[in-house]
């Protein structure tokens, strides 16, 4: 069930103000001195000690919120958790009062007094299936000024140099909010605002990667390989899934054969099977409206419980096996950034079981110290836009996608990045 916010501004001053402290810079001099640094707290739990937000850009995100306009702003999701703090920085310096999207699972699922909490920070709980009243309250806020903020692409991915593909949800809510301004001001202004944020190691964190990766391999009882490089050992941990997956399903694993080559087919055999689980033929290029179909499916019962159990743990598979995209074998190197986004994709989807893992799922450690750069590319004014909901998604995606190449290029000209031979390229 749906649970309307009652936003506090006092409280959500105050949280501002230990997001900027405890969440993300931590408490100087104790952040870099052992065994203070240990202690996430101290450190910054999200370790993001500085913030590159240049000023044009935070003007740019200002000009479109505000009274007499209805503001949703789009950021991009490359890290669970530490999106949020960075969030509530964003729109502490433009909307304060705006509120923000977050799972279900957060809002509702801590117990009352948690929930109390979260909706005194003005989040909405997003429940799968039921978007409806979120929706409602998402637009009637939107239409007073105060602006929404949800993650057009939906769950964290950890691709930061890619945005993936987006959700219609705010475009909609934009559409319905621009009818309803429109209704009483015909120069009611509603704006699409994107943000991206890219993060960056502001030293070599190497020994902290390698820490982690072999803390995976033990959790996953993976044998490292001696003459492996940190990257060949992350390549090691996904081929060796991705046999065992291969198995599982009964197919005999190609090690000659590519990680992507190895994945396309192993999802369209999985493809096929859940196509007749749910009665549907997909098509092997339409494995994103599969998904849709037997989530449905599922939501309905249909079917005994085991075979809602067989076509959950398809889908589930599907989506798991599809987190890593053709991006991981586009380039011929890869940063330490990037091996820290493998580390952690891997970690949320198959280490389980333990307390440290849960704790990871939900507020996971970086390897060493950030810096957030924060771009806010052109806004989407739909009061002045012809196209259609897809025509603006796909305008909304190119603009976001563009301004991360550009601030990954300026970066690395400025020699932000340390670099590796890619284990996962194939030209």
């Amino acid at each position: 069930m749906f649970v309307a916010p009652t936003p506090n501004p006092a409280l959500i001053r105050i949280m501002t103000v230990v997001n900027r402290v405890v969440m993300l810079r931590g408490i100087p001099v104790f952040r870099d001195l052992l065994p203070f640094n240990r202690v996430a707290g101290l450190r910054g739990v999200a370790n993001v000690r500085h913030i590159d937000f240049p000023d044009d850009d935070r003007q740019r995100l200002k000009a479109c919120c505000g009274a007499g306009k209805a503001t949703f702003i789009t950021p991009n999701h490359p890290e669970f958790f530490t999106d949020w703090m960075i969030d509530k920085e964003i729109v502490s310096r433009v909307s304060p009062l705006a509120a923000s999207w977050a799972t279900h699972g957060v809002v509702n699922g801590l117990g009352r007094i948690m929930q109390k909490f979260w909706l005194a920070n003005n989040l909405i709980a997003q429940i799968p299936g039921n978007s409806g009243a979120a929706k409602e309250h998402s637009i009637a806020w939107a239409l007073k000024g105060h602006g929404v903020l949800l993650h057009p692409e939906g769950g964290v991915g950890w691709h930061a140099n890619v945005v993936g593909p987006l959700l219609p949800g705010a475009v909609e809510m934009g559409f319905e909010a621009l009818k309803r301004g429109r209704a009483t001001d015909q120069d009611f202004e509603v704006w699409i605002a994107p943000v991206v944020w890219k993060l960056a190691f502001t030293k070599n964190v190497e020994p902290a990667l390698a820490q982690e990766c072999a803390y995976v391999e033990k959790s996953l009882k993976i044998e490292r390989r001696a003459a492996d490089t940190l990257p060949e050992r992350v390549h090691h941990i996904y081929a060796t899934l991705l046999s065992r997956d291969e198995i599982a399903c009964g197919m005999a694993p190609d090690e000659r054969a590519s990680n992507a080559a190895r994945q396309k087919q192993l999802l369209l055999e999985l493809s096929r099977r859940l196509g007749e689980g749910v009665s549907v033929d997909p098509g092997a290029s339409e494995i994103a409206e599969l998904l849709r179909r037997s989530r449905r499916w599922l939501r309905e019962g249909t079917g005994d419980p085991e075979r809602q159990k067989q076509i959950r743990l398809l889908a589930d598979t599907i989506q798991r096996l599809q987190r890593v995209g053709p991006w991981a074998s586009a380039n011929p190197r890869i940063t330490e950034e990037e091996i820290a986004e493998h580390l952690k994709r891997i970690r949320n989807d198959y280490c389980q079981g333990t307390l440290r893992d849960t704790v990871n799922r939900f507020v996971p450690q970086p390897a060493g110290p950030r810096c957030a750069h924060i771009r806010v590319p052109e806004p989407l004014g739909l009061h002045a836009y012809p196209g259609s909901v897809d025509d603006a998604l796909a305008e909304l995606r190119s603009r976001m996608q563009a301004a991360v190449t550009t601030t990954v290029t300026e970066l690395e000209a400025a020699g932000g990045f340390i670099f590796y031979p890619n284990p996962f390229y194939h030209p």
